[in-house]
């Protein structure tokens, strides 16, 4: 029996370890994608196109889960993050050159951070185990995947809001796993968790925009 308390003791304690380190990362990571987003925003650099972002995402991304488990790990998550900044640049001065632009942007902004608090404070107060969502996020992976690159050959702007949409409800529910599997020792590599925390964000702050966009006329 207290060989028991013990182990549970140590997983608490351990769980505790990868929230704080994925906090601390998460913060730094989102700050550098700040800055790079407004260095990309102010020397108005050219947005790469879907399939260079994809090819950078999904490359970094790799890198990224090979080398999770070294230094090198932080340098990846760092190029990645400061990627994603970069791209979106472009996107804030496409907004801020259309009427309300200034407004749609700090509303998504506002938006997607009471998001993720609401989000992770609930897991955090509750510590609900999250775990049956899984299904759900392996295949709306694959779906939205799908219909971005469907999105390429048809541009129609009610099949972009859709996705936009589905990516709020996919980026919420991986932000409620990915907390739940953190406190409850499912995940224990703080870079895989500040990755995928990052990208929800990311994309959350982007099908949001996108939202708002359509609903002021823009």
């Amino acid at each position: 029996m207290q060989h028991y308390s013990t182990h549970e003791v140590a997983i608490e304690r351990a769980s505790h370890s990868v929230l704080r380190n994925t906090y601390s990362l998460l913060a730094l990571t989102l700050a550098f994608s700040g800055l790079v987003a407004f260095i990309s925003q102010q020397l108005r650099l050219p947005y790469p196109g879907p399939l260079i972002t994809l090819a950078g995402f999904y490359g970094l991304m790799f890198a990224t889960v090979r080398l999770r488990n070294s230094g090198w790990g932080l340098v990846t998550t760092f190029a990645l993050t400061g990627f994603m900044g970069y791209t979106l640049g472009p996107i804030l001065n496409a907004y801020l050159g259309m009427h309300n632009g200034s407004s749609v942007i700090a509303s998504a902004f506002a938006m997607t951070a009471l998001v993720f608090g609401g989000l992770s404070a609930f897991v955090l107060i509750s510590r609900k185990d999250m775990s049956f969502l899984r299904g759900f996020i392996t295949a709306g992976c694959f779906v939205l995947l799908a219909a971005v690159l469907a999105s390429l050959f048809f541009d129609l702007s009610g099949f972009q809001l859709a996705i936009s949409a589905g990516f709020v409800l996919f980026s919420s529910a991986v932000i409620l796993y990915q907390t739940s599997e953190i406190i409850n020792g499912g995940e224990t590599n703080y870079i895989m968790a500040t990755v995928s925390l990052y990208v929800s964000i990311y994309n959350l702050f982007i099908s949001l925009l996108s939202i708002l966009g359509v609903v002021n006329n823009d």
